[in-house]
């Protein structure tokens, strides 16, 4: 059984911040149940789906619609049909990154007899406090995606996130070249999110050396605030500049601040190698561009049938199909886990995503890029 040990970094630009519980937990203590029944989903951001009703209900709150295309492309039709094979119903509504939105949603969704809330989270306090009303009211949670520290999810399913560092670290050194000395800047993801911690903290375990040794500088690091991708191409912008505007690759922690770091390169009139994840169409055509060096493809489906047989064993009072722990190092205690391996992927296996159903081939082959498709062995 494998066990992931989840922390918190001691670099202060990835310290965890504690985003104060109160708001949250103010703002679902007074909010009217109503808005859960509201096809709105508070800005067009609600689905809802039902196989056999007598099955129970799941309520999923997804964290944004701008971080990653992941989210709404993918998750939210792969859960909703992952719930439906399941004889579930299953409400789902996307936050768009708003912390009191969040918790309106969520203790809608209480209110109105899910028996199980699946969260992305924005942040851990706000979402251990959701959590804790969730378990009063006798509601179980899965942590979908992220986990929440000092949380009380009954599940977490998601990824080896260390391990996407990893990978992420390995294909920057690789599309590097190895020359030494070359000069790097890394864009995290948000310090609120415990994913963003171990994205870094993977690629640093590749990389961290290879500055020690000298083969590698580093030249600037800082994470992004709600993964908000204007910030991060700001923050690049800053550090390039800094740099004398020069810089030999990028460490971007997903596939929205890799294309942010691609803008400023191209204005700049700069092509270096750039990392990225989510294997989103955006970043995969900027893999068959030759601007990004890879992104990490991570198969959303298995996450989602994943969450939702999870959820039906905890409707149904059934122990779950687990693969591992996580330590929550908040809470103190080992959270039963299923987690996916994540697959990195470049120009010359891009056929992997589209052979996995994950990405339909004439999405991905438009315009300027149908004729490196055809090259890379994709479409007609």
């Amino acid at each position: 059984m494998k066990v992931l040990h989840v922390h918190k970094r001691r670099d202060n630009s990835m310290t965890l911040r504690r985003v104060l519980a109160v708001a949250a937990a103010a703002a679902m203590a007074f909010t009217v149940a109503a808005c859960g029944d509201d096809d709105s989903g508070g800005g067009g951001a609600s689905s809802s789906s039902g196989g056999d009703k007598s099955g129970g209900r799941v309520g999923v709150v997804l964290p944004d619609a701008e971080s990653s295309g992941r989210w709404v492309d993918f998750d939210e039709p792969l859960l909703k049909e992952a719930m439906k094979r399941e004889g579930l119903e299953v409400d789902i509504q996307n936050a768009q990154n708003d912390k009191a939105k969040f918790a309106t949603i969520a203790e809608a969704m209480i209110n109105s007899g899910v028996k199980v809330l699946l969260l992305v989270n924005l942040d851990s306090p706000s979402a251990a406090s959701i959590q804790e009303n969730a378990k009063t009211a006798g509601v179980k949670a899965i942590d979908y995606d992220r986990l929440t520290l000092g949380g009380s999810a009954d599940y977490y399913v998601s990824f080896d996130n260390t391990r996407v560092g990893e990978e992420q670290g390995k294909a920057l050194v690789k599309c590097l070249g190895g020359a030494k000395g070359q000069e790097i800047i890394s864009i995290a993801g948000s310090p609120t999110d415990n994913n963003a911690t171990l994205f870094h903290d993977g690629a640093f375990k590749v990389l961290q050396p290879l500055i020690d040794s000298g083969k590698l500088k580093l030249k600037g690091d800082k994470a992004t605030p709600d993964w908000d991708n204007a910030v991060g191409g700001r923050n690049f912008e800053q550090l390039l500049t800094a740099n004398g505007g020069k810089v030999d690759g990028v460490l971007a922690a997903n596939d929205g601040l890799g294309n942010a770091v691609i803008q400023i390169l191209k204005r700049n009139k700069l092509k270096v190698p750039v990392t990225g994840q989510d294997a989103t169409i955006e970043g995969l055509q900027n893999i068959l561009r030759g601007d990004q060096c890879v992104t990490i493809y991570k198969a959303i489906k298995k996450e989602a049938d994943a969450a939702a047989a999870l959820s039906k064993n905890l409707i149904e009072g059934t122990k779950g199909e687990t693969n591992g722990t996580v330590k929550d190092t908040e809470a103190g205690r080992d959270v039963p886990s299923v987690l996916l391996t994540p697959q990195p992927v470049f120009k010359d296996n891009i056929n992997v995503v589209i052979d996995d159903g994950f990405i339909k081939a004439e999405d991905l082959c438009t315009k300027d890029v149908a004729a490196a498709c055809q090259k890379a062995g994709i479409g007609g």
